[in-house]
């Protein structure tokens, strides 16, 4: 439940077995926040489940000080999981998201929330130098050229933990399954003026990374699941319907020509595979467009309701 008091700064941060970093990270955290933000901040720590010493540390260190808050889910839900419950408890007029694994550098802070003071909405972080192997940085690239054409967005780094929001877009935008990494296309299409601004990425400390090369994989169908979902979840005739049109319209010119050709003598059709692949795209077509109905029977007739996620939790310290 979201608390009633506000405060100027609120920094989420999802982390899963990050025991080595927190400490320090917490120091880098006070010497920026301190004199920035005078004192008018809070700090998100959301544990996905950690099974290592970090929510022990996380104890302490809301022992030491209140304003670093804890929530601990009760088992590993994801880092969309992680922001969307970071989202929904934060009382800040600017929210700023990162990592815990200290390659996020704290004192890019108020850069970022400069440059959402310029009449910006979300600050995407661009690692303009990354410290990270070939094997991570290639399909990086990739991913997002891909997410970046497809979405109608431009930026170089969809993924970049660090990023700056103003309040209203944590509250609108809906991050679940793992959509984290779509944030600024998502806010884009809602109507918020989107940017990036380069930012420090620094060589990793501890440990190695927890993520592997399937979530390319699994971001690459999220990104087709987004578009979908939000960009044609009221109009899914648009997209079945131009499918379905373009194979029925293929079909039918295959048919058509193989027909003139019978007609005339200069072939025969029993011997034409041809022939029966434009019959199988007509009736796919056809499926597809029946489907598109279908479909905009089920959204005309459906109430939406939009909530906000359960993620059980097995402690918090608000």
């Amino acid at each position: 439940m979201e608390q009633s008091e506000a405060c100027t700064l609120s920094v989420v941060i999802p982390l899963f077995n990050e025991e080595e970093s927190l400490r320090e990270l917490t120091q880098q955290l006070l010497a920026v926040l301190e004199p920035y933000a005078h004192g008018s901040f809070e700090v998100l720590f959301i544990d996905d489940g950690s099974n290592d010493a970090s929510l022990y540390i996380l104890r302490s260190l809301h022992a030491n000080d209140p304003r670093f808050k804890v929530i601990s889910f009760r088992r590993n839900q994801g880092k969309s999981a992680g922001l969307a419950v970071g989202f929904a408890r934060a009382r800040g007029t600017y929210v700023v998201t990162m990592d815990a694994d200290l390659q996020d550098d704290p004192a890019e802070i108020p850069a970022l929330i400069a440059t959402l003071e310029q009449g910006y909405d979300l600050v995407s972080g661009w690692k303009k130098v990354r410290h990270d192997p070939l094997e991570k940085t290639l399909p990086s690239r990739l991913f997002n050229a891909v997410t970046s054409s497809v979405s109608g967005i431009k930026l170089h780094d969809f993924n970049c933990g660090l990023k700056a929001y103003r309040r209203e877009v944590v509250k609108s935008v809906r991050v679940y399954g793992e959509m984290h990494r779509y944030i600024p296309a998502l806010a884009h299409w809602e109507g918020f003026r989107v940017t990036e601004m380069p930012v420090q990425h620094r060589a990793p400390k501890y440990g190695s990374s927890k993520f592997g090369a399937s979530r390319y994989i699994k971001g690459l169908l999220d990104l087709m699941t987004i578009l979908f979902t939000t960009r044609y979840v009221k109009r899914p005739l648009h997209v079945f319907g131009t499918i379905g049109m373009l194979l029925a319209l293929l079909g039918l010119g295959i048919d058509g020509w193989l027909s003139v050709e019978w007609f005339l003598g200069l072939t025969s059709l029993s011997n034409r595979p041809l022939a029966l692949l434009g019959v199988l795209l007509i009736i796919v077509g056809v499926q597809f467009v029946s489907m598109g109905l279908l479909a905009e029977l089920i959204v005309k007739n459906s109430i939406y309701s939009f909530e906000q996620a359960n993620y059980p939790t097995k402690e918090e310290l608000l």
